[in-house]
């Protein structure tokens, strides 16, 4: 519980020394493929999440079908 507690104290300094460290490891051009990465693989998440929700829901309407 306490390392959630220790990202909601980031101030805007932080935020800033962070974004300067990243831009100098990973360069201008890397960022943008880094981010489009990231985009992808919540597109992913979220499109798995949307199918496993739609099973759990399809088989709990075949389960209430089957006990009336």
């Amino acid at each position: 519980m306490k390392s959630l507690l220790l990202f909601q104290n980031f101030g805007l300094w932080e935020v800033v020394i962070i974004a300067l460290v990243v831009l100098l490891l990973f360069g201008g051009k890397k960022i943008p493929e880094l981010m489009n990465g990231l985009g992808k693989g919540v597109k992913s998440f979220k499109k798995g999440m949307s199918e496993v929700e739609d099973e759990i829901n399809k088989a709990s309407e075949e389960y209430d079908k089957d006990q009336k």
